[in-house]
């Protein structure tokens, strides 16, 4: 299939001919985005844009290349809108790249669908792959798969994957010892169910788990994976009001029963990172069985059990929603999120310098 180059014109996919688009009132304010305070262990804050390429964004990735960060998160008038877009940029000389639009979903047939959920994953020694999805809604989307060699300059022509293979639905996949791509992924048109495909090829052939919970007891979906020794665990999305959780002992192709945790939920995404240290990193919204999205979280274990809490993100009112995390080789901590539905925050984090207190019964300490 042919490359296509990524280039400022692909922004007038959504913005049109006559530049970028007349946005809500609220946007004419002044966002700053040094809403952190300063607290052990916090690096940095910077928005990836200022200026929006579109009214509305929102589930934002991000990976490490060889030439430095990448980030993509999907942005239009508002969620489910046809006119939603792949957005992208990549971090150069210290700074975010005017954002582009990579993907729509333009029907063969002229039909234009909403995009969905883009997830970045860098691949040892091999390509840049962007999952996402296209669909008038969760419970009818399908998964769509493109690659990049050059980390992201350009993108080859973007493949649909396998009806029964969604692709990460979020959360970026985990690479097992052995090389094999854990997929995280769910669906939701019978009930919230998890379920966690896998790859050994970079996408070409897929095996799957099947549904892990009945979405009934359980409604999960979105998960993260990280390992604790020569365990998996999965930490979901949940409407029950906590995290739900469950593990696996054979690298991911099976799992026992899901069950909640301790840590608060309030049904919204949050993803997690293992980190070269030791111990896993989480990034969520400590607030369970409501919809608030603030304040927005960041937590350590060691065992995926006792949860030590670490730094409080953004506190005031507003939507803080829907983070990505990596650790870079380095060792700083990266993490985007939604802020508002306006923008992308980027925040750094030193791992090492965190001071933790334990969380107790899933409650924030003083």
């Amino acid at each position: 299939m042919p490359t296509r180059l990524i280039c400022a014109l692909s922004a007038l996919l959504l913005c049109g001919s006559l530049g970028s688009p007349v946005l809500p009132a609220a946007e004419e304010e002044t966002y700053d985005p040094n809403t952190t305070q300063a607290q052990p262990g916090f690096v940095k804050q910077e928005f990836i844009y200022v200026t929006p390429e579109h009214p509305q964004c929102h589930a934002s990735t991000l990976a490490e290349t060889s030439s430095g960060l990448v980030a993509a998160w999907f942005g239009g008038t508002h969620e489910k809108n046809p006119d939603v877009g792949i957005w992208f940029s990549r971090h150069l000389n210290d700074e975010w790249t005017k954002p582009v639009e990579l993907y729509n979903g333009v029907q063969a047939d002229g039909t234009r669908h909403p995009t969905w959920n883009p997830v970045l994953h860098q691949v040892a020694d091999g390509p840049l792959i962007l999952f996402y999805k296209v669909g008038p809604d969760p419970r009818t989307w399908w998964g769509m798969m493109a690659k990049s060699y050059d980390d992201g300059q350009t993108w080859g022509d973007p493949v649909r994957l396998p009806d029964e293979i969604p692709g990460p639905i979020k959360n970026k996949p985990f690479v097992t010892k052995e090389g094999t791509l854990l997929s995280p992924t769910s669906t939701e048109n019978e009930g919230w169910r998890v379920q966690i495909d896998w790859t050994k090829d970079e996408g070409r052939s897929w095996h799957s788990t099947g549904p892990l919970n009945d979405g009934e007891e359980i409604g999960a979906i979105q998960p993260s994976i990280v390992q604790y020794g020569d365990r998996l665990q999965i930490l979901c999305r949940s409407r029950q009001g906590k995290i739900a959780e469950a593990w696996s002992d054979d690298n991911g192709r099976t799992w026992g029963e899901m069950t909640l945790s301790e840590m608060p939920n309030n049904n919204s995404g949050t993803d997690a990172v293992n980190m070269k240290q030791g111990g896993v990193i989480l990034i969520y919204n400590h607030v369970g069985g409501k919809r608030d999205r603030s304040p927005l979280n960041i937590a350590v274990t060691e065992n995926g059990k006792d949860w030590q809490a670490g730094l409080v993100l953004e506190s005031n009112p507003g939507e803080y929603s829907y983070p990505a995390i990596i650790q870079t080789s380095d060792g700083m901590i990266h993490a985007t999120y939604t802020f508002k539905r306006r923008r992308v925050k980027h925040v750094v984090i030193d791992p090492t310098k965190l001071e933790l207190k334990p969380i107790v019964d899933g409650v924030w300490p003083e």
